[in-house]
């Protein structure tokens, strides 16, 4: 999670929102679902990317227009798989920003 961001995915309007975002769509991925595939959902994607500078309008932050169910696979592929952690050349495990 982005520094930036941090208490926004962290507090109680967003936990709702993702709540019911979940409970709307069924509880599951809808990428797996327009396929045919029923897997869980995990992951409220933002469509519009979050930023600083638009992490104040909830039309992007909390609008559901702007909301998918994904699953972990899903969400990989929609951030081009990228992994949350790397490991640099002394081994250490870091998080991407």
């Amino acid at each position: 999670m982005r520094e930036f961001a941090t208490a926004f995915y962290k507090s109680k309007a967003w936990q709702r929102c993702r709540a019911g975002y979940i409970a709307s769509v069924g509880g599951l991925c809808e990428d797996c679902l327009a396929k045919g595939l029923y897997t869980p959902g995990e992951i409220v994607h933002h469509m519009v990317e979050l930023s600083p500078e638009n992490i104040s309008n909830p039309a992007i932050t909390m609008g559901w227009s702007n909301l998918r169910l994904l699953c972990r696979d899903c969400h990989g592929k929609r951030h081009g798989n990228q992994r949350r952690y790397k490991v640099d050349a002394t081994g250490r495990v870091t998080v991407r920003g």
